[in-house]
C-alpha cells in the first residue's frame, strides 16, 4: 500500500498522524506522507477511514 494525501482536500486535522505517525505528519497545516513504505507498521486503513474529508487514498 502506498498512501497519498490529496492536498486540496486535507484540512490538517491530524487524525492520520495520531493513528499512524510512522507514515503521516502534519506540516504547514496539511498532512504529508513521510513513510510511504511503513503502512505495515501502523494503521493506514484506519487513518484513511478516520479522515473527515476523505483526503487519504491507499
Amino acid at each position: 500500500m502506498q498512501p497519498t494525501v490529496d492536498q486540496d482536500l486535507c484540512i490538517g486535522c491530524g487524525a492520520c498522524q495520531e493513528l499512524c505517525p510512522e507514515v503521516f505528519e502534519v506540516q504547514d497545516d496539511k498532512a504529508q506522507v513521510i513513510g510511504p513504505d511503513r503502512c505495515d507498521s501502523c494503521q493506514c486503513e484506519e487513518a484513511m477511514a478516520s479522515c473527515p474529508v476523505d483526503a487519504i487514498k491507499l
